[in-house]
């Protein structure tokens, strides 16, 4: 019998393996090729793909692409209910619990539900927290939502217990895509303090110190995106870091 997506990131959580996902942006195909044999080389645990606006690209296409290259799992990571193919592994069901946007709290979910039905993906439920990175992000323009303020930890510690207790199965927050500073080790280890789920942090991540900060923080699953585009080493420094840091 396979193993759901979800269950196999609890499974990690569990025996505490620490996971590199990357995110790849359907807009940017002409790299997707690159992209993928640098996670495949790296061994990355998950790749994410989507984005807050894809305007030339197709999910469609993009997984395609990547399930030529990889069997590395793919979870749909998306903008909008447009952004949703039965293809990929599982879907990211991402309710955006730190704003106060009702269509992305349930709205776009309710037209999206019988498609998600139908398609027969993995829908894992999300708790997607934007964390103020220090600059509008395509995320909170786009969500039309103020993210929660870098140095308010309790306010993303208690709007993660309560996705938590409203039964969703992970919490990813978020700087946003070109942010200029990521979720800060703070408001990550309180998060950690206050829920049991996976949790999942991206945004702004463009070193290796950085991420090794965001998982000795209590990250379980840390997402790094436009920052492997400039840097050809970057994946694979992460994942040496990350070998490194499950053996202390």
């Amino acid at each position: 019998m396979r193993v759901s997506v979800y269950d196999s990131l609890v499974h990690k959580q569990s025996a505490g393996q620490k996971m590199l996902a990357v995110l790849i942006d359907p807009d940017h195909v002409d790299r997707l090729e690159e992209s993928v044999r640098r996670c495949n080389e790296s061994g990355v645990d998950l790749i994410f793909l989507g984005g807050s606006l894809v305007s030339t690209g197709t999910i469609a296409e993009s997984i395609e692409r990547i399930k030529q290259l990889t069997d590395i799992p793919v979870l749909l990571f998306p903008g909008d209910e447009l952004q949703i193919d039965g293809r990929a592994d599982a879907l990211l069901l991402l309710s955006l619990i730190s704003g106060r946007n009702p269509e992305l709290l349930i709205g776009k979910h309710v037209v999206a539900a019988p498609y998600i039905r139908k398609s027969g993906i993995e829908a894992i439920s999300t708790g997607y927290m934007l964390i103020d990175g220090g600059r509008v992000t395509t995320a909170s323009y786009i969500s039309g939502t103020v993210p929660i303020p870098a140095d308010k930890a309790e306010i993303a510690m208690c709007t993660a217990m309560a996705g938590e207790m409203l039964g969703l199965k992970l919490i990813y927050m978020d700087a946003g895509s070109g942010a200029n500073q990521p979720v800060n080790a703070r408001t990550i280890s309180s998060v950690r303090e206050a829920v049991r789920i996976p949790i999942i942090v991206g945004g702004g991540i463009r070193s290796t110190a950085q991420a090794v900060e965001a998982w000795r923080a209590g990250a379980d699953i840390v997402v790094v995106g436009n920052a492997i585009e400039d840097d050809n080493t970057l994946i694979t420094d992460l994942m040496n870091a990350l070998q490194d840091l499950q053996q202390l």
